[in-house]
């Protein structure tokens, strides 16, 4: 049940999607689509129809009707403007479908498959369009076809009896082997192995082993389980067929069981006292060698825990002092910034865009009329940020291969059409293009990362009257991707997303908490942690949109080697 839940549910993926491309509007001409509510059963090799009907009832001559399998491009039958489409058609459909065109007009619908064969059996989809609204409904079709009757032969003995060999072929679905005595008792010990052929119908082959000579007759019935019928065979086997014993022989295996099991049993004592006194003196030795290992881990534990606390006391004093131009540790810069709740504004949306019904996150239309002369394909945030230290964080989906872009923008800027995302015309971002992370500027600035990001903060820092800074963050590691700076007269922002193909998908992380801080240990700490440190342009390399802010190889925060990494 669950199996065919889930495959009901991927049916209709390619239905939501059809209805996103359609625009919502109500008319008076909705209706409702009704499939059977039981399964619908055909003979092999017969003719069966998959009847759907609208509620309430109109004429349907004028409308699309399409019944597929579990995706919607895999079409049993579509017909559209009045007559069959074929293009569309699965190849195994291809002259074996029809449409019942009786009661069109009293809004029923069937359609009719000629000389079932197996692969037909599954489910169905029927969907009914007029215009831009359209209904859907599931129906199943379970195919059942009687094979051969089963052919019974004794193979020879085996063991203490006579192995007999049932064969059956032709039938779907798989069916079921049963072997009965003349007393009409089952046996329940036997063996089946069934296979398919080319056209999906089953053979089996079903394996006895008769112990009791009086067993006489036995019968071999193989049952279809969905039409209940079922085709028996039966065999004789004469008594001397089957293999004559000595009288002596089981006394002999009872006394060699048992004195085996007594060598067995003494053996396994005088082993096992010798190993559980070994065992004990092991025991003993290693308990007093673990004290003395856990004794050494314990004071060396305490020992490198009060150097790395006395180390990560100082870096994080060291940081808060002048955060604003060390862009390391994305976890200590987010507590002198206030989280922002972004939300996506779909007025802002464009055309080809989809925002999520929480507007977090934004994907691509699966539309067939999108138009590359349509512009951009961006979208805003909800509320614009006019002063104050804020940041927020965006998750790029894994799968995503496509390009895209992040940052924020003047809330002056013309987005109409296509445009260059440069800070000259009111844009700050970075983004993906081809393989490669670049900055939008005017030079596109490519950046090298240790880990290519699918989780980025952006940090907006904005003082009335001052200079301001947009940086960007991978947090997946805490490491800094890039930085711009901003005039004072950058005026209000907004949060900017873009997205340049379907299979990018961007979304606004809800920010409760960042993860564990995970600082870097210094290779040559300060010898006082009152020592003064200054964070001046030496030391920092000119790798960013903000001259003399990334950390180099000589600054106080940044180890120089990485071994020097702890968890």
């Amino acid at each position: 049940m669950e199996d065919r839940c889930r495959h009901s549910l991927l049916s209709h993926l390619p239905s939501l999607l059809l209805l996103f491309q359609l625009p919502f509007a109500g008319s008076a001409e909705e209706f409702v689509v009704i499939g059977p509510s039981d399964p619908i059963v055909a003979m092999l090799g017969g003719d069966v129809m998959l009847p759907c009907h609208l509620s309430p009832a109109m004429d349907m001559e004028n409308m699309e009707l399409r019944w597929f399998r579990s995706k919607f491009s895999e079409a049993a039958f579509i017909y559209q403007n009045q007559q069959e489409q074929r293009e569309e058609q699965l190849a195994q459909y291809a002259g074996r479908t029809s449409l019942v065109k009786d009661f069109l007009t009293q809004g029923e619908a069937a359609m009719r498959i000629h000389k079932v064969q197996a692969f037909d059996n599954g489910l169905y989809t029927c969907l009914f369009r007029k215009g831009n609204f359209y209904e859907e409904a599931n129906l199943e079709l379970m195919v059942a076809g009687v094979g051969s009757a089963p052919q019974v032969h004794i193979q020879g003995p085996e063991e203490d009896g006579i192995r007999v060999m049932c064969m059956a072929s032709g039938w779907f679905p798989k069916p079921q082997v049963q072997w009965r005595a003349l007393s009409g008792e089952k046996f329940l010990m036997f063996s089946e192995t069934y296979a398919q052929d080319a056209e999906g119908l089953y053979s089996v082959e079903a394996a006895l082993v008769v112990r009791d000579s009086s067993s006489g007759n036995v019968t071999c019935s193989v049952l279809n389980p969905i039409l209940g019928q079922e085709k028996v065979m039966a065999i004789f086997i004469p008594e001397p067929f089957f293999p004559q014993t000595s009288p002596w022989k089981p006394a002999f295996m009872v006394t060699l069981t048992v004195l085996t099991l007594l060598i067995f049993g003494a053996a396994y004592y005088t082993k096992r006292e010798h190993t559980a006194k070994q065992q004990e003196r092991q025991e003993r030795e290693k308990l007093h060698r673990d004290k003395e290992e856990d004794q050494q881990t314990k004071e060396k534990v305490l020992k490198d825990r009060g150097e790395l606390q006395a180390d990560l006391d100082w870096r994080k004093s060291v940081y808060l002092s002048a955060w604003r131009k060390a862009q390391l540790y994305a976890d200590w810069r987010k507590k002198m910034f206030q989280a922002l709740s972004v939300t996506l504004d779909p007025e802002s949306a464009h055309p080809n865009l989809a925002v999520s019904d929480e507007k977090t996150s934004v994907t691509w239309k699966d539309t067939c009329e999108i138009r590359e002369e349509s512009g951009v394909p961006s979208v805003l945030g909800c509320g614009a940020i006019k002063s104050g230290c804020c940041f927020w964080e965006v998750e790029i989906s894994k799968r995503s291969r496509g390009e895209w872009a992040l940052g924020v923008c003047r809330g002056d800027v013309n987005r109409e059409g296509w445009y260059k995302e440069l800070p000259e015309k009111g844009f700050w971002a970075v983004g993906k293009y081809g393989k490669s992370l670049c900055a939008c500027d005017r030079s596109g600035t490519q950046l090298s990362l240790r880990q290519f990001p699918h989780r980025i903060g952006i940090f907006l820092d904005l003082k009335e009257g001052e200079e301001g800074e947009v940086s960007f963050y991978n947090m997946t590691d805490g490491s800094h991707i890039f930085s711009f700076s901003l005039a004072s007269s950058s005026g209000t922002l907004f949060p900017y997303f873009r997205l340049s193909s379907e299979d990018v998908f961007l979304t606004i992380c809800s920010i409760v908490s960042g993860p564990a801080e995970t600082p870097v240990p210094l290779n040559n700490p300060p010898s006082s942690l009152e020592e003064p440190m200054s964070l001046s342009e030496e030391g920092f390399s000119s790798g960013s949109g903000v001259d003399g802010v990334l950390p180099g190889a000589e600054s106080p925060l940044l180890s120089c080697s990485p071994e020097a990494m702890f968890p």
